[in-house]
């Protein structure tokens, strides 16, 4: 069954346009437990990522990733100059992890949180919910609404 996650990233620091020019990344820097748990336990190769643009003049969702690495250790918990280091964090018991995904495509029409907190069918939707969850899980209804809504329509 296809699943469908939204990430949160601020653009200032990596954006879809980063994405696209490197073609993959480790989505790594997750430091809340929960977002961390839902990496580890839900979060598959293979599912279709919402990115969406946070803390920035428009947040909005602005394109598409595929997850193709399930979850690792997070190497950035370990690297004294990352503003990721965690000095807890054991190597033996890493405390966060990482996925890899690979961009898939911008959105045709980038689609606003505006919009989508004055949408009705997605008053559900976690961005609107939980909004400060950055790994956010999105059901196949609402994947169907977003992908519309950006103007996309990939294989699933």
């Amino acid at each position: 069954m296809a699943q469908y996650w939204l990430f949160k990233t601020e653009p200032d620091e990596y954006s879809i346009d980063d994405l696209k020019q490197e073609g993959q990344c480790a989505w790594e820097g997750i430091r809340n437990y929960q977002a961390r748990n839902r990496l580890r336990d839900e979060v598959s190769e293979g599912a279709l990522v919402f990115i969406h643009h946070s803390s920035c003049k428009t947040p909005a969702i602005v394109g598409l990733a595929r997850v193709i690495r399930n979850a690792y250790p997070d190497a950035s918990q370990f690297d004294t100059d990352s503003p990721y280091f965690d000095a807890k964090s054991e190597q033996e018991n890493p405390r966060w992890l990482a996925v890899d995904i690979a961009y898939a495509e911008h959105a045709k029409t980038a689609l606003t949180l505006k919009e989508i907190k004055n949408s009705k069918a997605l008053s559900s939707l976690e961005l609107v919910t939980h909004p400060r969850l950055s790994i956010q899980k999105v059901d196949r209804k609402h994947a169907e609404i977003l992908l519309k809504s950006i103007g996309v329509h990939p294989v699933t």
